[in-house]
């Protein structure tokens, strides 16, 4: 079996520039899901810089985790660099067994389980389940903001259970709505939760990402990631972030004024948003192309989707500054199509 296409992602600034010039600097990247107001965070000090990751940093780090996302047990919970370093190894959890992704959604799940050879097949709805007994569902969903209530996630995972099952929840961008969270669960047998740490707090670039789930899941990710699976200066600012509920208050509060008020600078340009979770927003519109198209000549990267050309993704503007460019960029682009 030959190596499915690379996926598609935000933040491919560098192919954007190349296509339409400018300097790095003078766009602004609408293309991600990431909180543009990043945490405050310490300086690291030159020997955080030069130690390999101890045992005492992961541990403050997982126990902070831990509380921040109500998981009753650190040991429950395996870091990483990234969720995406967690999404390269869940073939390893249930090697053997069919595996079905609720799509459309994040593109790299379907991607690493089919060039594992585990195969994988894309559904629309959970109907459409058959022999699968490997489940991967994002909530809330990237990129069209579908929600699934948390009481039905934990059916799912108890029946997927009792064939020795996985579900497999991807909360990524949950954590602005901590009431639809299952990550609370995640000891239970047929259950697995992921975890970002840099998309909320807008700190990406320091990769770090979570795993939570039943001790033998945990166990099984723990000897894959290996020992140092994550720097120093991460577990640091994980550890400093998660403690801080002052900083967790503010930043939920940002984001949500942040969003509400790209709403109404999209609703006034006509586009009104179909899906909002917070991080961004999904537009619906017969021209999605032309107007991506046209925004990047004038330097603003947003996100277009093949199998959905209809569909236009703008991550969050940080302040109205910025929004008063997207204002303006709307209007030109649509006052011409």
């Amino acid at each position: 079996m030959g190596l499915v296409q690379p996926v598609a992602h935000g933040g491919a600034l560098a192919a954007a520039i190349e296509k339409y010039g400018g300097k790095k600097e003078n766009w602004l990247d609408l293309s991600t899901g990431i909180n543009p107001v990043c945490a405050p965070i310490p300086r690291f000090s030159s020997q955080q810089l030069q130690a390999l990751p101890d045992d005492d940093a992961m541990d403050a780090c997982l126990s902070a985790a831990s509380k921040f996302y109500h998981i009753s047990a650190q040991s429950s919970l395996v870091a990483a660099a990234g969720v995406q370093a967690l999404i390269q190894i869940l073939p390893k959890l249930r090697p053997n067994q069919q595996v079905a992704v609720l799509g459309p959604t994040y593109g790299e799940y379907a991607h690493v389980f089919q060039n594992s050879g585990q195969g994988c097949k894309t559904i629309h709805s959970i109907s459409d389940v058959s022999d699968e007994t490997v489940l991967v569902i994002v909530n809330p969903n990237n990129p069209d903001g579908r929600l699934i209530a948390p009481e039905y996630l934990l059916e799912l995972a108890a029946d997927l259970a009792l064939k020795d099952g996985l579900l497999i929840v991807d909360e990524a961008f949950c954590d602005i709505m901590p009431e639809m969270s299952v990550a609370s669960y995640a000891g239970r047998r047929g259950l697995l939760v992921l975890k970002s740490f840099g998309k909320y707090f807008g700190l990406a670039g320091l990769r770090l990402g979570f795993a939570a789930g039943h001790q033998d899941d945990i166990n099984i990710l723990k000897s894959c990631v290996g020992p140092w699976s994550v720097s120093t200066p991460a577990l640091f600012a994980g550890t400093q972030c998660y403690v801080d509920s002052a900083l967790q208050a503010k930043t939920t509060k940002v984001i949500l004024q942040n969003a509400i008020a790209q709403w109404a600078v999209l609703a006034g340009a006509g586009l009104n948003p179909i899906a909002d979770v917070g991080l961004f927003q999904l537009i619906g519109h017969q021209k999605a192309k032309s107007i991506h198209k046209s925004l990047a000549e004038q330097k603003i990267l947003t996100r277009i989707f093949a199998d959905n050309p209809n569909w236009l993704r703008l991550g969050l503007c940080k302040n109205q500054t910025e929004r008063r460019r997207l204002k303006v960029a709307l209007e030109k682009c649509l006052g011409q199509l």
